[in-house]
């Protein structure tokens, strides 16, 4: 009977550290891009995207729930040749937002054939503390969306009716 007992509890206290080490790490993982360390992704999560006139940029890949809904929030910068690129797993006139999102952005739209079907241009930051920030969506189905910076898809000349091209991991 005393043996039943010590197992019982070193299962509760195994039990208990494994939810304890889950919770743990998703607010490292919460803190760390609040506190704006994670600025620079690691080289293998970037996807080379060239536009119509050859210029490569290098898209940070968000194909997860999670790095859908982190998006660019709470980056301090992003340079010239970066941006993110958003991967769905069906077209659709996807809706995006700019809460914690502390740079500006050009957001723009891909069909499946990744030819770019909407663009919005120099979004600004929103500062609201609510749920009220101002939303941005393509009136088409889109199966990929493309942030950059500000200003980024006028200097680079994008426009409706053009083809990026990528390689989908």
């Amino acid at each position: 009977m005393g043996r039943q007992a010590t197992i019982s509890r070193e299962h509760t206290w195994s039990g208990n550290w494994l939810r304890c080490a889950g919770w743990c790490a998703w607010t490292f993982v919460v803190a760390v891009a609040s506190a704006g360390w994670a600025t620079e992704p690691p080289t293998e999560t970037l996807i080379t995207v060239k536009t119509p006139t050859g210029t490569l940029i290098q898209a940070e890949l968000a194909d997860t729930a999670l790095k859908r809904a982190q998006g660019l929030m709470f980056r301090e910068h992003i340079a010239d040749d970066r941006g993110m690129l958003f991967i769905f797993g069906d077209a659709q006139p996807w809706t995006f937002w700019m809460k914690n999102t502390k740079i500006p952005l050009d957001i723009i739209w891909m069909d499946a054939t990744k030819t770019i079907i909407h663009i919005e241009r120099n979004v600004p930051i929103c500062t609201r503390q609510d749920d009220g920030c101002p939303q941005y969506h393509s009136d088409e189905g889109a199966l990929y969306v493309l942030e950059l910076g500000a200003g980024r898809a006028a200097a680079l000349q994008l426009q409706r009716g053009m083809k990026l091209s990528f390689k989908q991991p």
